[in-house]
């Protein structure tokens, strides 16, 4: 899988064909105008670069916008890439840092617990 590193701006037009699946780019447009107030221009530029990155799929007629990576892969990638940043690589290390400043309730230790054990 080509990893596409998106950001925050490329992220909100991917959360709307995440939960949509299928939006024309002028939709697209609208939705984020009321929400972010982005032009038309800026969201088509935007449209475009996710276009060129592989990240969404445009079909005819009518401009209409598809996403070509999943959410849970954008996630994957951009939680590999913050490790490998922060942590040199290591989940063991952002793990062992991370837990130590959470509070957990017990139901969440438990998951935590179990999810370990099935990986062993």
């Amino acid at each position: 899988m080509k990893e596409i590193r998106l950001h925050e701006g490329e992220l909100n037009i991917m959360e709307l064909l995440w939960s949509n699946k299928v939006l024309a780019a002028k939709d697209i447009s609208k939705i984020i105008k009321e929400y972010i107030g982005w032009e038309k221009n800026t969201t088509y530029t935007v449209i475009k670069r996710l276009i060129d990155k592989g990240a969404i799929a445009r079909e005819e007629p009518g401009f209409l916008c598809k996403a070509c990576i999943s959410k849970k892969a954008v996630q994957d990638i951009e939680t590999k890439a913050l490790i490998n940043k922060l942590y040199n690589g290591s989940l063991s290390n952002f793990l062992t840092d991370y837990l130590k400043n959470q509070s957990l309730s017990n139901a969440e230790i438990m998951e935590l617990q179990r999810i370990i054990s099935e990986r062993r």
